[in-house]
């Protein structure tokens, strides 16, 4: 497809996200956020987790409105953009299809190049957002922690990212969230057990950590060990969770930050990098960001650690690498797919 590029003083990236159940736009002027719209989808919470139909359905209904507020706020008409970025996967088939098709739509309707953005690459890249703040040097370790997502990445470069550990079943925010659903929480519980957890005794009780090999992390055993912790106590004491939520949230929340801490000192003394970043949902809870700052201080580590709006899902992440692949020229083709299942390297040149 022959497209205009164009070649201006000022990049005017429109980025696209809808791997789960947010949809997001937002507007880039090179790596300087001009908008980040995110319209959160209510319904999921009565049925205590995502619903993948619900999700895209209510992307159907959110697409148009935020990316045309984004463009609002942001100042510029859609003719202004130089590119759309959009995510491609990993993520929701569903949810990702709409983000996917409004992108091509749109790209082919202005005749500007379209590019697609690895999720799990942009949480890593949301560091590189403009905003006067010190940024990692290449390489650098990064540790994404999110609901599906829990790896430690050894990033050389921009688009030259190797796993060097992960889950081998369930995330960070999956333990998080199905502890608080265990505890009667409501969904999303992850915030919830970080809340309690600050007045709490992080040592009130003890749960077992996993010995797994390498660097990879494995978090059912947790989950299953909270479950009958709880089936336990409650079986002796009906109010034990009313009693003792905020100790068992502090001591579930210190058991995973513990096990994720171990696991990242690991990494840096088997490769000799003391320059260590936090990306994804999970990196807004209060107890990983402070564990990290801790271990940095400690170490002589650096650490980065991004603003609350950057952890969570948001297309801002998905600008930053739409711009930095914009100037490599590193366009898609009309063709492209999304893809649910998406390695953090694939998407690599």
């Amino acid at each position: 497809m022959h497209f205009k590029l164009k070649r201006m003083k000022n990049t005017y990236i429109l980025a696209i996200e809808s791997s789960c159940d947010d949809t997001s736009a937002s507007v880039l002027c090179n790596d300087k956020v001009l908008s980040n719209e995110v319209a959160n989808q209510e319904v999921h919470k009565q049925y205590g987790g995502v619903v993948p139909e619900l999700a895209s359905r209510a992307h159907l209904q959110n697409i148009v409105p935020v990316v045309a507020q984004a463009l609002k706020k942001a100042g510029i008409t859609k003719e202004e953009l130089s590119a759309i970025a959009f995510t491609r996967g990993p993520g929701l088939m569903g949810s990702l299809l709409v983000g996917t098709s409004f992108a091509k739509s749109l790209a082919m309707g202005l005749n500007i190049p379209l590019i697609e953005v690895n999720h799990m690459q942009a949480h890593i890249l949301a560091h590189f957002i403009e905003e006067g703040q010190p940024k990692p040097e290449f390489p650098f370790l990064a540790m994404t922690i999110s609901g599906g997502h829990t790896q430690i990445v050894k990033v050389n470069s921009f688009f030259d990212m190797e796993v060097l550990g992960e889950t081998l079943d369930d995330a960070v925010g999956e333990a998080f969230d199905k502890t608080a659903k265990i505890l009667g929480l409501p969904y999303p519980g992850g915030p919830l057990i970080d809340k309690y957890a600050q007045e709490g005794n992080p040592r009130a009780f003890q749960f077992s950590q996993p010995n797994i090999a390498a660097l990879n992390f494995s978090f059912s055993g947790l989950k299953t060990g909270i479950l009958y912790f709880i089936q336990k106590h409650t079986a002796d004491n009906p109010n034990f969770i009313t009693e003792h939520l905020a100790d068992i949230c502090a001591s579930v929340q210190h058991t995973i930050v513990e096990i994720l801490m171990k696991k990242l000192k690991k990494a840096v003394q088997q490769t000799g990098i003391q320059q260590v970043a936090i990306g994804g949902g999970g990196s807004a809870n209060s107890g990983i960001r402070t564990a990290l700052q801790s271990m940095g201080e400690k170490h002589g580590w650096k650490t980065f650690v991004p603003k609350f709006q950057y952890c969570t899902d948001n297309a801002a992440m998905i600008g930053i690498v739409g711009y930095y692949k914009f100037l490599q020229s590193d366009f898609t083709q009309q063709g492209v797919t999304a893809q649910p299942r998406l390695p953090i390297s694939q998407l690599a040149n």
